[in-house]
């Protein structure tokens, strides 16, 4: 996964730690959630307090038609962080540029390993990081990457928000059929 450029005074890293065994390794994203805005930025930034890492775009489509749900093994900080899934776009106009993004919550309960599973009906279509308000579907064939982000505002209630440090711990994720 590559971590995105920081537009605003934001900072995230995603480390992955050798355990010396050739055992499988979990992924650390982990950074600082800043508000505030950087002076004379040639960027026209309006919101803050975001930090995202996403996957290269896969050689192909990974298939999830046969799966209902993505699984995540994680560790957290108390905070709400967006898993969100790139798919072919199908949706936008001919000639756009732009993946179809779908986005859902998930809550990484502070410092304790906890599977999320999150059923892809759940993922709502986004642009930009706003719920686009329209009737679609996914279309869970075409995939072509995925992110895990974080802001400072918003997510679940009761979920740690606002400025400061985030550290969440990424053992796996999984394509699951639930039940």
């Amino acid at each position: 996964m590559e971590v995105l450029k920081p537009t605003g005074l934001s900072s995230a890293s995603l480390e992955i730690p050798d355990k010396g065994d050739g055992s499988d390794c979990t992924g650390i994203f982990s950074g600082n959630l800043s508000v505030d805005l950087s002076e004379g930025s040639k960027w026209n930034i309006s919101r803050s307090g975001f930090c995202g890492m996403r996957s290269k775009k896969f050689d192909g489509f990974i298939d999830l038609d046969g799966y209902d749900a993505i699984a995540l093994r994680l560790r957290g900080d108390g905070r709400c962080y967006i898993s969100t899934i790139y798919t072919e776009n199908w949706v936008n106009s001919p000639g756009q540029a732009e993946d179809n993004s779908w986005q859902a919550f998930v809550f990484a309960p502070k410092d304790n390993w906890y599977i999320a599973k999150i059923p892809l009906s759940r993922y709502l279509p986004t642009w930009r990081g706003n719920v686009i308000d329209v009737e679609m579907e996914m279309n869970p064939g075409r995939v072509l990457g995925m992110s895990l982000s974080v802001n400072a505002e918003g997510g679940a209630v009761g979920a740690k928000s606002g400025a400061g440090d985030f550290r969440i711990e990424i053992d796996w994720i999984k394509a699951l059929r639930l039940p």
